[in-house]
């Protein structure tokens, strides 16, 4: 038996958001070998560089983009893949630095013991110098680079037929180049889980899950730290590998440093839809706790959030994709702060042509709008792009 189909196909894979040029997804195409390096250039127009609320700079942007991926079967039950993409972006018009390079190394090692017995562990590093979703309610026209290191490690198991055990850890370490903004949000968040999970039918599982949570701020901690314990239940659901499903509904408790804890619900819903080999919907629904961009004044913000992402392929050279992602977040005060309501909207839309299995042409447009109770945390920003890759 080849187990690493079996891993491939079975393991719970982990959830990454790696840095892209834009919301939308735009296709890689398979070039049918282990080793893909891309060349990718692009120019764009960017009518809010950091994600001011007034006084917005807006600048034309040259972009020239190589990566170099590997991926593949080092034994039957031992997958292994990598990838470092290196960004050059060049400014038209922007204060300070007009040349900016981010870096994006991904590594991936996926094991089979058994056919029912896997280990997936996934690496991400980024150092993005011109980030895609930027933070409201800084100081003007603030530099938001940063680093973000992300580890995740998964173990899966399944006892009997009907039962399965997944035990999963994440590490996420944010580092903010800008002193004033480490200072606020340098941090590391760190989740546990456990989960057990027991087939009703064939294509549903009934699973229950404890998670917890640990924040820690490198500055004023003791004013900024926070620890919560998720308890929840739910359902998997997978119909002829087009159709999957998955639902969470529980409670969290926080204990918050210096501030008043609490508990509160949370939930998750997200749903995926392949009705072609290269066509897809997804969506989904989250009701959480996240942290905010201003520590000072908010302990954390309780967010609602509904997205929605389609690939369409028009014709066999063109694809058509889209994103949409709406938060109504609540930003919860501090002692003596009143707690203020935001909604962000996040969309893109891309047009792609695929002329040959090397080429990828693609036309972009993304928007980002920010309404708040506080006029200095409100944000509009557009970016056009125009963009050719070529893999080999």
């Amino acid at each position: 038996m080849n187990f690493i189909r079996v891993l491939l196909a079975g393991s719970l894979l982990l959830t990454v958001s790696p840095v892209r040029a834009v919301y939308a997804p735009v296709p890689e195409q398979d070039q049918g070998k282990s080793l893909v390096l891309t060349l990718k250039s692009g120019l764009s127009f960017d009518t809010n560089l950091f994600g001011a609320s007034s006084n917005n700079i807006e600048s034309a942007v040259f972009q020239f983009s190589p990566k170099a991926a590997y991926g593949g079967s080092v034994t039957d039950q031992t997958f292994v893949s990598a990838s470092y993409q290196l960004t050059v972006d060049r400014f038209d018009n922007r204060p300070g630095d007009k040349t900016l390079d981010s870096h994006e190394f991904n590594a991936r090692v996926a094991h089979a013991f058994t056919a029912k017995t896997t280990l997936d562990v996934l690496e991400i590093f980024q150092a993005s110098r011109n980030p895609e979703s930027l933070l409201s309610g800084l100081p003007l026209n603030s530099d938001q680079s940063n680093k973000r290191n992300e580890a995740n490690v998964t173990f899966t198991t399944a006892p009997t037929a009907k039962t399965g055990f997944t035990f999963k850890g994440r590490t996420v370490n944010y580092d903010f180049r800008s002193a004033a903004l480490g200072r606020s949000l340098d941090r590391t968040e760190n989740h546990y889980g456990v989960a057990g999970s027991y087939a009703v039918l064939p294509e549903v599982k009934a699973v229950t899950e404890f998670r917890h949570q640990d924040v820690f701020y490198r500055k004023l901690g003791e004013t900024k730290n926070k620890t919560s314990d998720y308890l929840m239940a739910g359902l998997d659901y997978a119909f002829a590998k087009q159709f999957t499903a998955t639902a969470r509904a529980g409670a969290e408790w926080r204990d918050r440093a210096a501030e008043r804890s609490g508990h509160s619900p949370y939930a998750e819903v997200s749903v995926k839809y392949d009705y072609t080999e290269t066509s897809f919907l997804s969506g989904g629904y989250m009701f959480t706790l996240e942290e905010t961009s201003d520590t000072a004044r908010f302990t954390d913000s309780k967010i609602n959030r509904a997205f929605v992402t389609v690939q369409h392929h028009v014709t066999p050279l063109i694809v058509a994709s889209g994103s949409l992602t709406y938060e109504a977040s609540v930003l919860q005060g501090r002692r003596g702060q009143s707690n203020i309501d935001e909604a962000t909207t996040r969309a893109g839309t891309a047009l792609s042509y695929l002329p040959t299995k090397n080429w990828t042409v693609a036309v972009t447009y993304d928007v980002d709008h920010v309404s708040s109770g506080d006029r200095d945390r409100e944000m509009l920003r557009h970016r056009f792009g125009l963009s050719a890759s070529y893999a080999f």
